[in-house]
């Protein structure tokens, strides 16, 4: 089950970015998510705005930001381009259990459901992410910046008989 996130649900979230953290510092990525991010009040304001979601059976599985309209970041991309200028939904700060399998695609399959037109970006030392992604559907456009100057890989997935 995917439903919107809730203040109860914070301790559990916090836990579940805190396990990312260490398994990409572990897994030769340890600056994407460096410095605690994301912080406390990026989440408050996710969840204030209906924008954090949690996957949950037993327990929390997995967490993710979806927002729909333009990222003001995607509006300068190198070394590609993007593959439509449609409106489109961004997945952000996704982190799983460690677990459960699939949280991507349980990801990637609800956010369809709201808006067909997808985006997403990873860190360049992010090779599970990397790995997933394409796998998912989405295809590589380019690189992104973060608002810090930091690069991130871009991708997109248009939906079923969007063409580019």
């Amino acid at each position: 089950m995917i439903r919107n996130a809730t203040l109860e649900d914070l301790p559990g979230i916090q836990s579940l970015y805190a396990q990312a953290r260490r398994f990409m510092a572990d897994n030769g990525n340890p600056t994407q998510w460096a410095g605690g991010y994301p912080w406390e009040d990026m989440l408050l304001e996710d969840i204030a705005r209906g924008e954090l979601f949690v996957l949950e059976e037993d327990s929390l599985q997995g967490v993710f930001a979806f927002i729909i309209g333009e990222d003001p970041t995607y509006r300068r991309i190198e070394g590609g381009q993007w593959l439509s200028d449609r409106p489109y939904g961004t997945i952000h700060r996704l982190a799983g259990d460690g677990k459960s399998r699939g949280v991507l695609a349980r990801t990637v399959a609800f956010c369809e459901g709201r808006i067909p037109h997808l985006r997403i970006d990873t860190h360049h030392d992010n090779t599970v992410m990397r790995h997933l992604i394409p796998k998912n559907g989405f295809q590589e456009c380019g690189i992104i910046y973060q608002p810090d100057g930091t690069p991130r890989i871009a991708y997109e997935k248009l939906g079923e008989g969007e063409q580019p």
